[in-house]
């Protein structure tokens, strides 16, 4: 019983957090709690289990060194967020995909744009909050309920999200189960894309079915778009490339450097003007350019595009704006290093195996346990990192590929969050669109299908290779 103690204690403090706090419990409350319940969990390991602080802050230490490379590609997705928009890719690529936007294609049309933007921009929340914002209004207008516009939105947010290389929650989901990046991405497509396809089937028929009116006018948004940035398809160019070197297997702190400096380059050349006034300095020369593309880089940036929602679009957080998911990160893998060094990591575990008799019951076991993370837990970060580190030690030890784990932690903890109403992505999107969680929920296809598709993937053995154990990385 000893064991449960420390997650009852970090249930208890972040459901307080969430109600305190709302939306911002990812500021810092979120990071105080897992510090308060990594100490209770010291405690009781010295205590009751006579462990010495020297062999407990051992594993912490190693919990922490273990998630160093996802701290890098974070700040590097920090980096290429800012010089992407900056350059004027994803403008571009928002500025033709809204050219799609038509009343009978509409849901199906809002999804497929959704998951472009935020596979671009690997961020679910901003796309919800910017590009689902616009279309929100544009759903109204033509006549569909709001339910239905907001789930075609999350199931495009989420599908990129998922598959983004610059999405944080694949790189930790990836990273805390010690699988390369891209090969995680390439392994969640056999169980990602047929959910996704479905979803958008569904939308289809539910555009050319529903007796919907009225004009949709994105001419605002693309106004603002073209005199803010130079739109060009020649910038695709930059994107392009990227998708070869990930193609052709490139490390992922290699591409995602390369994607950085290609952009940075390219926003010289195209959008000097742009650079120029983001670095607040009056001169023309070079030192004005250094100085914009440096604080793109690193720092928080704002364009006035004179539509005050494409202006949260276009906004940019730089590295600085990866600080609270890295500090989260840390905070995180110091509780778990307490749970395993104390061994209450493994005492829980023990309870759930006793249900896992092949690989759709162990799937099962891992999906069940995010979705578990998330609801009591109230956050998606949470639920991946508990999740990939009960179960890691299972999957190597039964001959299962380190891909199989983040694969079943991504399509459960990730997508999922966004249906919870008091998870912090549950709060957010139902904030931000202005509908409620439980309005949205049965339209959002992508997100509650996932985990079903999981364990039936699991079960047919689909790509589902058993290795050597002393091979299972």
């Amino acid at each position: 019983m000893l064991s449960f103690i420390p997650f009852l204690v970090l249930i208890i403090l972040i459901t307080c957090c969430v109600a305190v706090f709302g939306n911002a419990t990812l500021d810092g409350a979120s990071q105080v709690s897992l510090l308060a319940a990594s100490a209770v969990s010291v405690l009781i390991g010295h205590f009751a289990k006579r462990l010495t602080w020297e062999n407990l802050e051992k594993e912490i230490t190693s919990k922490v060194a273990s998630c160093t490379p996802a701290i890098i590609i974070l700040l590097l997705i920090g980096a290429i967020g800012g010089t992407w928009m900056v350059s004027g890719i994803v403008p571009t690529m928002i500025y033709y995909g809204m050219q799609i936007i038509r009343p009978e294609v509409f849901l199906v049309s809002s999804s497929i744009l959704c998951a472009l933007v935020s596979l671009m921009i690997g961020s679910s929340w901003t796309t919800v909050a910017t590009i689902g914002l616009a279309l929100m209004g544009i759903g109204k207008a033509h006549g569909f309920d709001d339910g239905w516009i907001a789930g075609s939105i999350i199931t495009g947010a989420y599908f990129g999200d998922k598959l983004s290389p610059l999405s944080d929650t694949t790189v930790l989901a990836s990273s805390v189960s010690g699988v390369p990046l891209f090969t995680h991405i390439r392994y969640m497509l056999f169980t990602t894309v047929p959910t996704f396809f479905v979803s958008l089937t569904i939308f289809l028929i539910a555009g050319f079915t529903m007796n919907v009116s009225g004009q949709g006018n994105v001419h605002e948004f693309m106004t603002g778009l073209q005199q803010t940035f130079v739109i060009s398809p020649w910038l695709m160019v930059v994107p392009v490339l990227t998708g070869v070197m990930i193609a052709r297997r490139w490390p992922s702190m290699v591409v995602l450097f390369l994607a950085i400096l290609l952009a940075a380059v390219v926003g010289l050349f195209v959008q000097p003007d742009l650079v120029r006034d983001i670095s607040g300095e009056t001169g023309t020369g070079l030192l004005a350019m250094y100085k914009g593309m440096m604080q793109v880089c690193y720092g928080s940036t704002n364009i006035n595009t004179g539509v005050p929602m494409l202006n949260e679009l276009v906004h940019t957080s730089g590295m600085s704006g990866m600080m609270p998911t890295i500090w989260l990160i840390i905070c995180a893998q110091t509780f778990g290093g307490t749970l395993t060094a104390t061994g209450q990591l493994r005492d829980l575990m023990n309870l759930v195996l006793r249900f896992v008799r092949g690989t759709a019951s162990l799937v099962a076991s891992t999906v069940g346990t995010s979705l578990f993370c998330n609801i009591a837990l109230a956050d998606q970060y949470l639920s991946i990192m508990l999740a990939s580190s009960m179960f890691k030690d299972t999957y190597r030890e039964r001959g299962y590929e380190p891909r199989l784990l983040s694969r079943s932690c991504e399509d459960s903890a990730t997508v999922t969050s966004v249906l919870v109403p008091w998870n912090t992505c549950g709060l957010t999107q139902s904030t931000v669109l202005g509908v409620a969680t439980l309005t949205y929920l049965p339209y959002c296809f992508f997100n509650f299908l996932s985990p079903v598709t999981s364990v039936v993937v699991a079960a047919l053995g689909w790509k589902i290779k058993r290795v050597d154990p002393k091979n299972a990385q």
